[in-house]
C-alpha cells in the first residue's frame, strides 16, 4: 500500500471537497500521521471515509470530520484546549500542532493508555491525557480557549459553557440519533454565547452524557 498516495487522496478526494479549504489544516495532516493512530488491524483504512472502531463501542471520527471541526476551531498558538474522549489520539496530535496546549479527558482506562502511548510515540508533548468522566466538564484546567467534545451528547451542559473563556469555541454534537447537530458556539462575553450549526451527523454518545428530562404519562 502507498501511503502518501493514500494520504493525498484523503485530502483531495475527501476533505477538501468538504468545504475544508484552510491550506495550514490541510498541510497539518500530512505532518500528523493518521496510520499511527488507529490499530494494527485497521492500518489500511487509516485514510477511509469510514469511522474506525476503538473498541469498548468508541469510534475514531471520519477523517473529514476532523478536518472540517479543526478548521471550524480557527485555533491559536496562544490557546489552550480541552478535549472530552481522547479515543486514539488523534484529533488531540491535530489540536497541539495548533495550540499551546491540550488537556484530553478519557473515561476508559485502555483508550486513555493507547492515546497517550500514540501522542508519546509521535514526540508530542504539549497535550496532558487524564482519566476521568468530563461529560459535564472539567473544571481542573478550566477556563479554556476551545473545548472540543468529541462524542455526542443529548443535550449540551452548562459547565461547559461556563468554562469557555470569552472569545472561546465550543465544538459539540448536540442531540439524539438518527440526525444530530455538529455545532459550534462561541462565548461572545462572560455569559453570552452564538451557536452556529455547521452540519448534521449522527454518532455515539458519551459515556454519562447528560440525558433531557423526558416527560412520562
Amino acid at each position: 500500500m502507498n501511503l502518501e498516495q493514500a494520504r493525498f487522496n484523503m485530502v483531495e478526494q475527501q476533505i477538501r471537497p468538504w468545504e475544508v479549504l484552510d491550506q495550514d489544516v490541510l498541510d497539518l495532516l500530512y505532518v500528523v500521521r493518521r496510520e499511527e493512530f488507529v490499530g494494527a488491524e485497521y492500518r489500511a483504512l487509516a485514510f477511509s471515509d469510514i469511522e474506525i472502531p476503538l473498541g469498548s463501542g468508541e469510534r475514531m471520527w471520519a477523517p473529514k470530520v476532523e478536518a472540517r471541526v479543526l478548521q471550524a476551531l480557527t485555533a491559536k498558538k496562544t490557546e489552550k484546549a480541552l478535549e472530552v474522549g481522547t479515543g486514539s489520539g488523534y484529533f488531540a496530535a491535530l489540536l497541539a500542532h495548533r495550540v499551546h496546549q491540550v488537556t484530553s479527558v478519557e473515561i476508559d482506562p485502555r483508550l486513555k493508555a493507547f492515546g497517550e502511548q500514540n501522542l508519546q510515540r509521535q514526540g508530542i508533548d504539549n497535550v496532558t491525557v487524564e482519566l476521568g468522566d468530563a461529560a459535564q466538564g472539567w473544571a481542573a484546567r478550566a477556563p479554556y480557549d476551545i473545548i472540543v467534545i468529541t462524542g455526542s451528547t443529548p443535550v449540551l451542559p452548562q459547565p461547559f459553557l461556563a468554562q469557555l473563556k470569552p472569545g472561546g469555541r465550543l465544538f459539540a454534537i448536540v442531540g439524539d440519533a438518527p440526525i444530530m447537530e455538529a455545532r459550534l458556539i462561541t462565548c461572545v462575553a462572560e455569559g453570552s454565547h452564538r451557536s452556529v450549526n455547521l452540519f448534521e451527523t449522527s454518532f455515539p454518545p458519551l459515556r454519562n452524557a447528560v440525558q433531557p428530562k423526558r416527560f412520562s404519562f
